[in-house]
């Protein structure tokens, strides 16, 4: 479960990193430093997070359990414009060349040295150009503000749970492709995944609910059979 300090900068930092006493670390030590820091240790929750967060600096660790840092930055890139520094105990050049090929900004090497850390920290900063923006969805009627976290549908707000939120854009970032239950949970890391788990399914109702996008007719949120849930971009 990720861990979150808080700080008055301007700057966020993602920490995705599976070794606990080497994130401790950096955390403290850029929080120190006047960051705000997120850590996480699990590369497919990393991925949610960098869709969710959109932070200034990801601090990825190029050897994770289930996804590595590589497969998380071509998968991020398609819409995370900030800062990737990769951190690596690997001495093979083709990684390297492969990650600055996918669009990491820097790279490296363990052990870290925290000042170190911090030089690469601010130089990449200094020379980022574009100012890094949270992505904002639009489908239609339906506007998602995630640097707020809120929603409108037909120009009017609409409240939503934190689950509920979380859930929609989750989906949303997976417009027209159906996901399972078992994705969305590990995705969400919010629940405890068994055969008999439907909460997944009363979020969804709850959702359909409050878009008017009821019954068997619902075409905004779809029922795949044997699939899961699909997300349209059409009909909002």
């Amino acid at each position: 479960m990720a861990s979150t300090e808080t700080s008055s900068t301007s700057h966020s930092i993602l920490i995705v990193e599976d070794d606990a006493k080497l994130a401790k670390l950096m955390r403290t030590f850029l929080s120190e430093q006047g960051f705000s820091v997120t850590v996480e240790a699990q590369g497919d929750r990393a991925i949610y997070l960098i869709k969710k967060q959109a932070p200034d600096i990801v601090i990825l660790d190029l050897m994770l359990p289930k996804v590595d840092g590589l497969t998380i930055c071509k998968e991020v890139r398609q819409y995370y414009s900030g800062i990737i520094l990769m951190l690596t105990a690997s001495h093979d050049s083709h990684n390297e060349i492969e990650g600055l090929q996918m669009g990491v900004d820097g790279y490296l090497k363990k052990p870290i040295d925290p000042d170190v850390l911090l030089a690469h920290i601010h130089s990449l900063l200094k020379h980022k150009t574009n100012a890094v923006t949270p992505l904002n969805l639009e489908f239609g009627a339906l506007k998602i503000d995630i640097s707020n976290q809120t929603v409108y549908w037909n120009n009017e707000h609409v409240e939503l749970t934190n689950k509920e939120y979380d859930l929609l854009v989750f989906l949303a970032h997976h417009a027209n492709k159906p996901v399972n239950r078992e994705t969305i949970m590990q995705a969400l890391k919010g629940f405890d995944y068994d055969n008999s788990n439907r909460t997944i399914d009363m979020l969804i109702v709850a959702l359909r609910k409050k878009f008017a996008d009821t019954g068997h007719k619902a075409k905004r949120i779809k029922t795949i059979w044997g699939k899961g849930y699909l997300f349209t971009s059409e009909g909002w």
